[in-house]
């Protein structure tokens, strides 16, 4: 169950992958791009912008909704893009990944601090909700560098991976979007030796199966754990490459997606960014 197959090999930087209208999309960061994949390899490009593009999504009504990082907007593609929310008053730092409920609202991780300054101190950062009517407010704050996220089938619970603090959060949620009750999820032992991050597993992309287990990208371990609440892991996916995060998809939602690089050196020429996949037994879900 641990080989992977290489789906495509023509990326940079990929990351936030979502199964769609048959088809894995993501965003392709330093390409400033959104792509669209389908499952013989073929690949095109959606969407071109000025902006880093961070993460890509869909509202129940098939709107197509993206975030532009540095710019900390949060766009909708109306065959052209246009600004549903600029988030610039509520957070001075580049936004991350998204995760969009069934009223069409977004929660958007925010990084806390210039990820790219290698002076940057890395610190606590907020998730911003956009509403279905394009008004953001700080839903939660404090976060250890919110990354991937997830909602339940029910509507009732966000997940999200914090890098920085090496452990993944939930929160209830309520009907106007509001998060509360935070606590831990999972939690995963620091490490001294590991030398980004400061600890062995660094959570990342993530995505929900419907056994209610969460499958998470570890760029600084190199692998791919599924994991219950509570902690306890069930497979682990070792990587020759980097990943950064993960997609349950296909045609019976069990090929988990992960896209990966070679290196973290852009200018390195193992630094290749790639889709690679194998299949699971659970089938994913949301």
């Amino acid at each position: 169950m641990t080989q992977t197959t290489v789906l495509v090999d023509t990326l940079r930087f990929p990351e936030s992958p979502r199964w769609y209208d048959n088809h894995l999309w993501c965003v392709d960061l330093f390409e400033r791009r959104v792509v669209r994949i389908d499952m013989q390899g073929g690949m095109e490009t959606v969407v071109k912008h000025q902006d880093i593009l961070s993460a890509v999504g869909w509202t129940p009504y098939g709107q197509q909704l993206i975030v532009s990082a540095e710019q900390r907007k949060l766009l909708r593609n109306d065959y052209e893009l246009v600004t549903l929310a600029d988030l610039s008053a509520l957070v001075r730092h580049p936004l991350n990944d998204m995760v969009i409920d069934a009223r069409g609202g977004a929660y958007i991780g925010n990084m806390g601090y210039d990820f790219d300054d290698p002076n940057g101190t890395p610190q606590p950062g907020p998730i911003v909700y956009v509403s279905p009517e394009g008004e953001g407010r700080i839903a939660a704050e404090g976060l250890g560098f919110p990354n991937g996220m997830v909602i339940t089938p029910d509507g009732q619970r966000l997940i999200v991976a914090e890098s920085h603090a090496a452990r993944i959060s939930a929160f209830d949620v309520a009907a106007d979007g509001s998060l509360s009750n935070w606590r831990i999820w999972a939690e995963f032992p620091e490490d001294e030796t590991a030398a980004s991050f400061g600890q062995a597993f660094t959570p990342d992309g993530i995505c929900l199966d419907q056994e209610g287990a969460v499958w998470v990208a570890s760029p600084t371990s190199r692998e791919v754990i599924r994991v219950q609440e509570g902690g306890f892991v069930t497979h682990r996916i070792p990587m020759n490459t980097i990943p950064l995060a993960c997609e349950l998809g296909g045609w019976e939602r069990r090929t988990l997606f992960i896209p990966s690089i070679g290196s973290f050196d852009s200018s390195a020429p193992a630094a290749v960014g790639r889709i690679e996949y194998l299949e699971v037994d659970v089938p994913g879900i949301g």
